[in-house]
């Protein structure tokens, strides 16, 4: 089975300064600026993840002559779950801005790191037989939430390859991910953490990304 993991700052870039504002503290009192950078590392991981897609060679007429370009054969499925996904598959958006697009409402009950549980809510999937499905979501902690989701996914359409976005993962969501999974798949990740807390989040992570960007919740 295919399968492999992309970690975008085992190489220096500037994506390190965006991650780095994710992370501060001090930054993060700045809503604005926390969403604006999950957008801009949305952006970045688009592009990673472009390079590994299809392409055709179309022709294309300019003023002084004719050349050729390839271009994507077509444009993958974008998902994400709600809420904190948003703004990060925005920055996907930008790149694959004639994408349709899915939505599942996935609320994590809270509880020690083995019994947390998931609850799947409101849900919308596009047709995705046979096409490159990219999900998106901030963060990958214990990776219930992510399988979760795609295995309502995959009670209606089974995509011809799958591709898993974080920002932040931890090495025990990527081994969940690795144990569950029965069709192709890659990982692209902004960074690897450490691991795991007793109430299973992510150390160092940055926090409750939904939170940071919408204001808390009220239990």
């Amino acid at each position: 089975m295919q399968q492999s993991i992309f970690v975008l700052n085992a190489v220096n870039s500037i994506a390190n300064q965006i991650l780095l504002e994710l992370r501060d503290k001090d930054s993060q009192k700045n809503r604005g600026q926390f969403r604006r950078n999950l957008k801009k590392l949305g952006e970045i991981m688009a592009y990673e993840l472009s390079k590994s897609l299809a392409y055709k060679q179309v022709k294309v007429d300019t003023v002084l002559g004719r050349t050729s370009i390839n271009i994507l054969n077509e444009q993958p499925v974008l998902f994400t779950i709600i809420r904190a996904g948003l703004p990060f598959m925005e920055g996907f958006q930008r790149f694959f801005d004639q994408s349709d697009c899915g939505f599942i409402g996935a609320q994590r009950i809270e509880g020690k790191k083995e019994d947390i549980r998931v609850s799947l809510g409101y849900h919308a999937i596009p047709l995705l037989d046979n096409k490159d499905l990219v999900v998106v979501d901030p963060m990958l902690a214990t990776g219930k939430s992510m399988l979760a989701s795609l295995e309502l996914i995959f009670k209606k359409c089974t995509p011809k390859m799958l591709h898993l976005v974080f920002a932040i993962a931890s090495p025990e969501g990527i081994e969940n991910i690795k144990q569950s999974l029965k069709i192709p798949y890659k990982i692209w990740v902004g960074a690897l953490d450490e691991g795991l807390n007793q109430k299973g989040y992510i150390v160092p992570g940055l926090g409750d990304a939904g939170d940071l960007l919408f204001g808390n919740k009220i239990d």
